[in-house]
């Protein structure tokens, strides 16, 4: 037996020695050039992997599915393993194309593919937002002309709000159509249209093992997602068991599920608008554990990171956790993006307030930074516990104070 790994992302975030304890054969490695450049990361060479190597153009060059392919038959692989969002739908390809175990392009394509996504949700009930394919420039221009503006724009396989723009000005509009977004004609259509929805997002978060949930919850976000480039903190924090709003959207995060399936074993991460008139509408659904530190927030509220117990049951390992039960403390996360300048000086941690249980620097005094340039373009990032919302709010309060007064960035 031999795992192939299809790796887009930090290793250290993804420790796949750990999660592969128990795993008494090779593990292949295919990872991305720019991603081991970004996180200042080497290619593993220890135990368990026998084989690791790295392409440049990861997220989009055919040639990774190639060489991918080319490694499933050097090294007779048994399984594909695939947690971040651009590998999903490629290990569901080469799955089907050698006949090896896991997630299939049916149970991914739901999740990944934005317009099937929406299509799915219409099938099903679900609230989405007004939407349309943009194929040519007049989809875009007719779909403002009956909706209004705001509208979003954005890939419709896209991740981390990379590229999505919200045009809020008819100028907005032709400038994006000027900058030549759109496929060729007769070439399938790569974007998307939304009509704006007013209100807050929420997100909801859990894994499916064997079929079943184990764990599910809800967090809200105080911020908007597409708007990486503010410069105080943005707070994300879970509910609290009691919370109406923790139910309803519980009830949402189950219809879902069961309307757009999936394999045996998945984490998701499921978007949701909160609207002014107090209606759920669904903004996206993926098949992969959350970004940023929603993993770190669901590791502090029930003890493990959601992309682990799915990669382990996929390849027969035991997970031991079966669900049922409440989290006995609420976490959530305190980000600031990257933003132009020079850092001269960070906060001591150890100065920080009570309540952080994990934080990182993605930057040191002296380095040069450029605007964050998607949503997971971090400076610095917190994830803070209390006993309830209201605690662990007010401890990622004090910690926002705490970390711009003390951080120099000219």
């Amino acid at each position: 037996m031999t795992a192939l790994v299809l790796h887009r992302g930090s290793f250290r975030a993804n420790p796949y020695e750990q999660w592969l304890e128990g795993y008494d054969a090779g593990v292949v490695v295919l990872a991305s050039s720019e991603q081991l450049a970004v996180h200042g990361e080497e290619l593993p060479t220890a135990a368990p992997f026998t084989h690791a190597e790295a392409l440049p153009g990861y997220d989009t060059s055919p040639r990774v599915a190639e060489r991918a392919a080319e490694l499933v038959e050097r090294f007779g692989v048994t399984d594909i393993v695939a947690c971040q969002e651009n590998d999903l739908e490629r290990a569901a390809r080469l799955r089907v194309r050698y006949g090896l175990p896991g997630p299939r392009p049916e149970d991914v394509v739901p999740y990944r593919d934005k317009w099937e996504m929406k299509r799915a949700a219409v099938r099903a009930g679900i609230p989405v937002a007004d939407h349309a394919l943009l194929a040519a420039p007049e989809d875009l221009t007719d779909f403002v002309a009956v909706h209004g503006l705001p509208v979003v724009v954005k890939p419709r396989r896209g991740a981390g709000s990379i590229d999505l723009a919200v045009l809020r000005t008819a100028d907005e509009v032709t400038g994006w159509l000027a900058g030549d977004h759109l496929a060729a004609p007769g070439e399938e259509p790569t974007w998307l249209v939304e009509a704006f929805v007013e209100g807050g997002m929420c997100h909801i978060d859990g894994v499916v093992l064997d079929g079943r949930v184990v764990t599910m919850w809800p967090s809200r976000y105080t911020y908007v997602l597409a708007d990486y480039t503010q410069r105080e903190g943005r707070m994300d924090i879970a509910l609290d068991a009691d919370d109406p709003l923790r139910h309803r959207l519980t009830a949402f995060g189950e219809r879902l599920l069961a309307e757009f399936g999936g394999s045996e074993h998945f984490a998701f991460h499921i978007e949701v608008f909160h609207t002014p008139d107090d209606e759920l509408v669904l903004c996206e659904a993926a098949c992969r554990a959350g970004g940023a530190g929603v993993r770190d927030v669901h590791r502090a509220m029930f003890g493990f990171d959601p992309a682990e117990p799915p990669v382990r049951r996929q390849l027969g390992l035991d997970f031991p956790y079966e669900g049922g039960g409440k989290p006995e403390r609420v976490g959530g996360q305190l980000l600031f993006t990257r933003r132009p300048g020079t850092v001269h000086r960070l906060p001591d941690p150890a100065g920080m307030p009570e309540g952080v249980v994990k934080h990182q620097y993605f930057a040191a005094p002296g380095d040069r930074m450029e605007e964050a340039w998607h949503s997971g373009d971090f400076l610095a990032a917190f994830v803070v516990a209390g006993a309830d919302r209201a605690e662990c709010e007010a401890r990622i309060r004090a910690l926002e104070e705490w970390f711009l007064a003390g951080l120099d960035v000219r």
